[in-house]
């Protein structure tokens, strides 16, 4: 049972919207459609019932399945069926909370079947003759963890958005605010982490879970648009013709505990990309990943925060560094990966991509990649790349060449230790796949933005320890066949990215 607000306390317009409230107390979903105008789909409306009868829920989603349009409603519906109350929007980032969540609010409510009442603005909705009743948005981080205290009520509701990337410690102060007569805390996210306590929400009795699984949206079972914006059989079917998404196997080989699925007579593996972003589940990470799905998506947000304000890649502050993998046989493709790295930026650009070309063409690429700019390019020369290489060694002693050139072989001893100064290397593979992750590791404040890349994505978060280390102790990676066999391809995208890791004297072309 729902406390409805008094209609005495309120504007005109509000109060319109709680005497025909008398009407959906009971029923939230009722509220959403009649009131806000709100069409959810049969998913979306157990997640509404779910806040609203139980303290605590969770909610692990594909994307484009409504997850934010549904905490959107959500909030509002608390907000104007309880009096005074507060609620609290909150996520890993400004941008997820205000220009998403907020703003999905605010589109609804300035489109409410009846005027609601209140002032909408960046940070929320506010009652000036209320102070204590108001919806308010603000990155988890931006809030020390004794100010959270402040936020206690008798209606207390607390929405968080993308959860897998707020900190635990806010978790802790956020379960101290619930404590009024009615309090509920919502987790919504992509399940991005196989820890925290997004991930507890799936399979811990304290939360009551949900899933919505792209595969199953209205618009794709149906084939057409039942729900404007949300996901569609195009967008699904587009997934599983996408290298770095999906594995294609054999109807033998389904594995139902592999979350294999069949689309369109043909049977797919979903790899962790697929898993997070369209089935909702969370990745098969174990103990021997080397580089966790999180930590890459978190480089995908800094390096969207850097496009944000504006980068100009021609500037002299630049150490330029170009990582090549030029293309072998089959699928293979010759991959431009471009790091800038100045005092307080390091990113990549979006990589280059290109078929099987000759390895003139290739030099000539490369050194125009340098007509504007002095750097180091690190060419892979274990089979198609040593060309490339040995042409632009010419360029140099021709004087047509402003950068060094460096070969990089992965088969080579490694030197040098991780970040700690405690671990060491079998092989130059290992070190430099292990210095990526060392500059995406949380617990060193990494500053290293990646550019969006499905394909990069899934080659870095696919590559595992192997199943046998040497005695020494030096870490070694798995065979690069194994990690091919699992992608289906091999990881060009990767390589590129790990050989800007390499070393060279300035100046100095010389072979690694």
């Amino acid at each position: 049972m729902v406390t409805l607000a008094s209609p005495d306390t309120m504007s005109a317009g509000l109060s319109r919207a709680i005497n025909i409230s008398d009407t959906y107390s009971a029923d939230w979903n009722k509220w959403i459609r009649d009131i806000l105008g709100v069409k959810l789909d049969p998913d979306q409306r157990l997640i509404v019932e779910s806040i609203q009868h139980e303290r605590r829920t969770g909610v692990s989603s594909g994307n484009g399945r409504g997850k934010d349009y549904t905490t959107a409603a959500v909030g509002l519906t608390f907000h104007y069926n309880l009096f005074p109350s507060k609620v609290i929007c909150t996520g890993p980032t400004d941008r997820q909370v205000k220009k998403i969540v907020l703003a999905e609010m605010k589109n609804m409510w300035m489109n409410a079947k009846i005027p609601l009442g209140g002032n909408f603005n960046a940070d929320g909705l506010f009652h000036e003759e209320h102070p204590n009743w108001y919806i308010l948005g603000f990155k988890a981080m931006d809030k020390a963890i004794e100010d959270w205290s402040g936020f206690h009520s008798q209606h207390i509701c607390v929405l968080v958005t993308e959860a897998t990337g707020v900190e635990q410690e806010t978790y802790g102060a956020i379960d101290g605010i619930l404590t009024g007569t009615v309090s509920r805390l919502a987790l919504i996210f992509n399940p991005n982490n196989t820890s925290g306590e997004a991930y507890n929400s799936i399979r811990s009795p304290l939360y009551k879970s949900h899933r919505l699984n792209c595969m199953d949206a209205p618009n794709v079972v149906a084939r057409k648009i039942i729900y404007p914006g949300q996901v569609d059989w195009e967008w699904i079917d587009e997934k599983t013709k996408k290298p770095g998404w999906i594995v294609k196997i054999s109807k033998q080989q389904m594995d139902k505990s592999q979350d294999d699925f069949k689309w369109e007579g043909n049977y797919f593996r979903p790899s962790d990309l697929f898993r997070i972003k369209v089935m909702g589940l969370p990745p098969r990470e174990s103990s021997d990943v080397v580089i966790p799905l999180a930590w890459v998506e978190a480089a995908n947000e800094r390096w969207y925060k850097l496009m944000e304000k504006g980068i100009d890649f021609d500037s002299p502050k630049f150490d330029f560094r170009l990582g090549v993998d030029v293309a072998g046989q089959g699928r293979d493709l010759t991959v431009f990966a471009p790091r800038y790295t100045s005092d307080d930026i390091d990113m990549f650009a979006p990589l280059e991509t290109h078929g099987k070309i000759n390895n003139i063409d290739i030099a000539y690429m490369i050194r125009d990649k340098f007509r504007k700019k002095t750097g180091t390019a690190f060419i892979d020369t274990i089979g198609e790349g040593a060309g490339a290489h040995q042409r632009l060694e010419e360029f140099d002693d021709d004087g047509d060449l402003e950068g060094v050139s460096v070969s990089t072989k992965y088969s080579e001893s490694a030197e040098g230790t991780d970040i700690t100064g405690e671990r060491e290397f079998a092989n130059k593979r290992a070190h430099l796949y292990w210095q990526l992750r060392d500059q995406l590791d949380p617990q060193f404040d990494p500053i290293l933005a990646l550019p969006p890349d499905p394909e990069l994505t899934q080659e870095l978060t696919e590559l595992r320890k192997a199943k046998k280390q040497p005695n020494n102790g030096k870490i070694l990676l798995e065979p690069k066949e194994d990690l091919e066999i699992r992608l289906g391809r091999h990881p060009d995208k990767s390589d590129a990215v790990a050989n800007t890791n390499d070393t060279c004297e300035t100046g100095e072309i010389r072979w690694m």
